[in-house]
Parts: structure tokens; C-alpha cells; sequence
């Protein structure tokens, strides 16, 4: 139910000031051009900056008053700034971010509580980190950035409980981390996982005797519990809200609670008692100016009035609160007052106008759900190009090392070579030798492991490109088959990868779910196979992990990828002689000729260096062997002469 969501995206702390939001508005539009700093908050400003506190409550109880003031804000960043004091600066940014991201600039809010946090970090303040750090998970919760907002406030999470006496700020900071990732799953409609987190966030708020977090979280758990359909216990959280929110005296809180009551009531059918909470709601909500409430509120009333036989005040009362939502865009208020409008049309007996909003309703529903689904892909990919960019950055720093191991060995070969007299200098160059063949090993040791590190990021990222094609066509069933496939995968990667080498057994099953997860984007069209002449143990042969990835990868995509009709590749492994094996990846595609024409035509060219890192790879491999290892490329033609194909052949040595 739409309701729900509205509940866990925009929290019942935005909604509890959303009554303010004009006010605040017009005070940051107007006063950063007319108002003008009063001397009594400069000079309070002043002394705060001079005895610089270093916590969050001490601001926030100084500045209680003056907090919500944007031009008076900006004023305090200033000054603390021009004395260095980076607590104040932190303080202010983060409230400014607040004030932008209730008024949907969030662009802004993001950029005011990242400079919030890097100010915390220079501080080393682990209060204002926290604190920046939530503030970051909201405003990417609030633009549906699920897997980047969970990211945040989890590490916001870990800090405040690696506090051994944490005082209240960072009691409530975990209590907003706590909410913010409770939230987050209720948007993924993982319930138990959310109801997980409130009742955590329920325990710390009883402790702290916040009344306010009490009915925020009761309100949460009956959201989820509702979505579950467990009437009866949504019910009594509901209660329990109300009774807190009655304490605090909170119109807002009220007005939801209330809502949240009548809806139950409606699925118990008793739209009677629902009507006595709803209609005096009508006004209240509009005088509080929180429009996804009302919008909510009105289509609740006219799905009361369906169920008592009144259909025209039921169609307008859905009509009046779907056009609030319409007018501000609210996506998943629009498809709950569709999917009301359809249920009345239904009980009047007009099936045909029921069915026309049931397509709308369902059309809005497979927007909403793609919109997250594609998001929450977008950010797993944006995570793992961090990934790559990461390794990137310790191959850099395992070449700087392979430099100072090569020049340390130099300064030793010119020592040795001065001290090289008679016997000493017999003694001294054995030990050289031995030092110098320890230090070769470790070359060859690091040029491996960054070899594999530019390998192994790039091969997850094709991969994951190829799934999340199903998850956009919204093909649940194959999306789930190729995701099991892809996570058997990674582990293969990831056992291989502190290995220097693999059985070939090992490599030929990874490059058949690579190969299988590739197919995705060809429609399953390509014909693979894999062929071992018999009498060869490939349980035996040893080779460098993900060494056949690159040959596949230029397959599919230079000799396949333009090709029209019939596809294949296939990998041969052959007898050559006594100390080699022979690996081919034969593809019957368009040739390296064409397949040249056809990059040269292309507006983005991408320079592919997987199969010179191969041939790297493999020459550091065939050095603890006696024979060397060969790479061929060879041409296929048919019998025209006609390109037909390619044929890479791999002779790996054995002994």
C-alpha cells in the first residue's frame, strides 16, 4: 500500500516538521538578501567560536534558537572557518544540508554534508562523522539510492558502537541509523529485516526516554506488520503510537496514526469506525499543508464510502485525493487511488471501466518496481566500478614496490662487485645470488598479483552488465537463474585468486558460467562447447586462473557480436608433446579482418588489454617450468576463401 511506502521514505521526523517547511523556505529565500546578522547573535557566535565545544549537544543547546535561521547559519560556518574551528564548521554545514534536502535540493544537501564530513575527519571527530553520515543516508534514501544509503548509515552504525560510553547524541545518532536502514528495507519489502531494526531503535529510545522516537518506531513496526497481515498486532503498535504522539502533543503524529487506524478498520470492514477517524481529518490535514497525506486520507475516505454503497461521494473523495497527487507527483499515491477507483467501478458493476483503472494502477505498480529494482543494480555496479578503481590504485602502489625492490638490487650488485676479492669475494657473491633469486620470486609474486587484480574487477563487471539486462525486462525467473549462476561465479573468482595457478579442470568450469552468463546478451544463440581429447587428466595440468577469459571475451564480442545466422565456440584440449598441452578457443565468427573494420566504424573505441596481461601473465607462469609457453592467432577460411572465423591456440607446458 502506498501509505506504507510514503511512511518509510519520508519519515515521521520530516513529516512532524513539514507544518514549518513554508515558513523555513521563505526565511532562506528572503533572509540571505535582506536580513542582516543582529549584533547580540554575532557576539554570542563569537564566544562560542573562541571556547570552540567540540560536541553536538553543546551547539545544539547553544544554538538552539538560532539553528533554524539559514542566514544566521551561514554566518557561524563563516566565522568558525576564519578561526579554524572545524567542529562549528561541521555543525552548520550539516543543518544547511537539512534545509535543502526538505526542500528537494538534493544535489546540494549532498554536497553540504560530504564537506560536513571531510571536516569531521580532519577533526577527528567521531560525533560529527556520525552525524554527516546519516545525514548523507538520508538524502540518498530519499532519492531511492537504496544500496548507497544503506552504505552509510551502517558505517554510521559501526562507529557509534564502537563507543564504549556513548553519550545521548550518539544514543539518538544510532537510533537514526537504525531507522534509516529499518526504512530501507521496508522499501525492498524485506519486513522482518526492517521490523529487525525498529525494535532495536524501540529499546535504545525507551532507554533515552524519547517519547517521539517511541512513536516513530511503533509506527514503523505496525507499517510492517500491516504488509504482512497481521491486522491485529499493526493495531496495537498503531495504538501505542497515537497514546505517545498524544503525549507530545503532535498534530502531525495525530493525523497519521489516526490514518494508519481507519485503514485497518477498512480491511476489517468496519467502514463506519473508519469514517468517525477520517472525516475530521479532512481539514487538519490541509491546515498542516502536507499534501501526500491528505491525497492519502481523501482516497481512504472514498474506499469507506465504496464499501457503505455511497459511489458518488466515494468517486469524489478518490478523485479529489488523486488529483493531489497528480499535481505533486506522487507516484505510488497515484496507483493506490487507481487501485480504489478500480475496486469502486468493480461495485458499481462496471467491469469494463474497473478493468481500464486496474492497467493503470498495475502500469504505475511495474514502473515503481522496475525504477528500485534498476536503481538498486545501478548502485551494486557503481559499487564494484569503486572496486575497480581501488585495485587500479594497488596495482600502482605493487609497481612502485617492484621499482624499490629493483633498485635496492642494484645498490647491492655495485656493493658486491666492489668487494669481490679471492674467497670473500666468492662468498659474497653466492650470498648475492641467493638474495638476488629471493628477490626475483617476489617480483614475479607481486607482477602476479597485479596482473590478477586489473583481471579479476573487470570480468565481474561484464558479468553483472549481462544479469542486469533481465532484472530491466523485469524476467524475475531468469534473473534469479543467472543470479545463482553469477554468485557461484564469484566464488570460484575468489578461491582463485590467492592462488598463483589453478587446476585446468577449475579454469574450463569458470569459463562455462562465464560463458553462460554471456549468452544472456545474445539470446542464448551461441553454441558452446568444450572438447578434452581423451587420455588427458586436466585435473593434472595446472594454469593461471582466468587465463581463457580474454580469448572468449574477443570471440563474442569482435567475431560474434556483428555476425548474423549460426554461432559457436568451441575450446579444444589436445596432446602436443610430452612437455605441453594444447589449448584452441576456435569461433566460427566474421574474422579479425572485418573485426577491425568493424571497431574502426565505431564511435567509442575501447582499447582491450586482456590479452597482452594474458601473455604477461603466462611468461611470469612458464618461468618455474622447463618449456615455454606459445600464443597463436590464427585466420579460419572456408572453402571459398572467405573468412570463417578465428582460431587461438595455447600451448601451455606441462613440465
Amino acid at each position: 500500500m502506498p501509505i506504507v511506502k510514503f511512511h518509510h521514505i519520508e519519515n515521521l521526523h520530516r513529516v512532524q516538521r513539514s507544518a514549518l517547511l513554508m515558513l523555513l523556505l521563505f526565511s532562506f529565500l528572503g533572509g540571505l538578501t535582506a536580513q542582516e546578522v543582529p549584533k547580540e547573535f554575532q557576539e554570542k557566535a563569537e564566544t562560542i567560536v573562541q571556547l570552540q565545544p567540540r560536541t553536538y549537544g553543546a551547539l545544539d543547546n547553544e544554538l538552539d534558537n538560532e539553528k533554524r535561521d539559514t542566514t544566521l547559519l551561514r554566518y557561524f560556518e563563516n566565522l568558525s572557518k576564519e578561526h579554524d574551528y572545524l567542529e562549528g564548521q561541521a555543525f552548520a554545514l550539516n543543518l544547511l544540508g537539512m534545509k535543502y534536502r526538505n526542500i528537494s535540493q538534493y544535489e546540494k544537501a549532498v554536497a553540504l554534508h560530504e564537506k560536513a564530513l571531510a571536516i569531521s575527519e580532519e577533526a577527528n571527530n567521531t560525533g560529527f562523522r556520525i552525524l554527516s553520515l546519516n545525514m548523507l543516508g538520508v538524502v540518498y534514501r530519499r532519492t531511492d539510492a537504496i544500496k548507497t544509503a544503506i552504505d552509510y548509515h551502517q558505517r554510521a552504525l559501526e562507529l557509534s558502537e564502537q563507543i564504549e560510553a556513548p553519550s545521548h547524541h550518539i544514543k539518538r545518532s544510532i537510533n537514526v541509523a537504525l531507522n534509516g536502514i529499518g526504512n530501507l528495507y521496508q522499501t525492498l519489502e524485506q519486513y522482518d529485516l526492517a521490523i529487525l531494526q525498529f525494535r532495536r531503535a524501540l529499546k535504545l529510545e525507551e532507554e533515552l526516554g524519547n517519547k517521539l522516537g517511541l512513536a516513530i518506531n511503533h509506527q514503523n513496526i505496525g507499517h510492517c506488520l500491516e504488509e504482512k497481515g497481521d491486522l491485529e498486532a499493526a493495531l496495537e503498535n498503531y495504538r501505542k503510537s497515537l497514546a505517545y504522539n498524544e503525549e507530545i502533543d503532535s498534530d502531525i503524529g495525530r493525523l497519521i496514526c489516526k490514518n494508519s487506524l481507519a485503514q485497518i478498520y477498512l480491511k476489517q470492514d468496519m467502514p463506519y469506525l473508519a469514517l468517525v477517524l477520517l472525516e475530521p481529518l479532512h481539514d487538519e490535514s490541509k491546515r498542516i499543508g502536507d499534501l501526500s497525506m491528505s491525497s492519502v486520507i481523501f482516497i481512504n475516505t472514498g474506499w469507506a464510502h465504496t464499501k457503505l454503497g455511497n459511489y458518488e461521494k466515494a468517486k469524489g473523495f478518490i478523485q479529489e485525493g488523486l488529483q493531489m497527487a497528480q499535481n505533486r507527483n506522487m507516484p505510488s499515491n497515484i496507483l493506490y487511488a487507481y487501485e480504489k477507483m478500480s475496486d469502486l467501478e468493480n461495485a458499481k458493476g462496471d467491469f469494463k471501466q474497473a478493468y481500464e483503472y486496474y492497467k493503470k494502477a498495475d502500469q504505475y505498480d511495474k514502473e515503481i518496481s522496475s525504477a528500485t529494482n534498476l536503481r538498486y543494480m545501478n548502485d551494486i555496479i557503481v559499487k564494484y566500478e569503486n572496486d575497480k578503481k581501488n585495485n587500479q590504485i594497488a596495482v600502482l602502489a605493487k609497481e612502485n614496490e617492484i621499482v624499490r625492490l629493483r633498485l635496492k638490487k642494484n645498490q647491492t650488485t655495485l656493493l658486491v662487485s666492489a668487494l669481490i676479492v679471492g674467497l670473500i669475494s666468492s662468498i659474497l657473491y653466492i650470498l648475492y645470488r641467493q638474495y638476488q633469486s629471493k628477490n626475483e620470486k617476489r617480483v614475479l609474486t607481486l607482477e602476479q598479483q597485479m596482473l590478477r587484480s586489473q583481471m579479476n574487477p573487470h570480468f565481474l563487471f561484464n558479468s553483472l552488465n549481462s544479469i542486469k539486462l533481465y532484472i530491466i525486462n523485469n524476467e524475475q525467473k531468469n534473473a534469479v537463474h543467472y543470479l545463482n549462476k553469477f554468485s557461484k561465479l564469484v566464488r570460484k573468482i575468489l578461491e582463485a585468486s590467492s592462488q598463483k595457478e589453478i587446476p585446468l579442470s577449475e579454469e574450463l568450469g569458470t569459463m562455462e558460467l562465464y560463458m553462460n552468463i554471456e549468452n544472456i546478451r545474445f539470446s542464448n544463440e551461441i553454441d558452446f562447447k568444450i572438447e578434452v581429447e581423451e587420455g588427458i587428466n586436466i585435473d593434472n595440468i595446472k594454469i593461471p586462473s582466468l587465463t581463457l577469459q580474454p580469448f572468449l571475451e574477443n570471440s563474442l564480442w569482435h567475431g560474434l557480436s556483428p555476425k548474423d545466422g549460426e554461432k559457436k565456440i568451441q575450446i579444444n584440449v589436445k596432446h602436443k608433446d610430452k612437455g605441453h598441452v594444447t589449448i584452441e578457443i576456435v569461433d566460427n565468427g566474421v574474422g579479425r579482418t572485418m573485426a577491425e573494420v568493424n571497431k574502426e566504424n565505431r564511435v567509442l573505441k575501447k582499447k582491450s588489454l586482456g590479452i597482452r596481461i594474458t601473455k604477461e601473465r603466462l611468461a611470469n607462469f612458464a618461468k618455474d617450468y622447463q618449456n615455454k609457453f606459445d600464443v597463436d592467432i590464427l585466420d579460419l577460411f572456408d572453402e571459398n576463401g572467405d573468412p570463417n572465423g578465428t582460431k587461438v591456440v595455447l600451448d601451455i607446458p606441462t613440465i
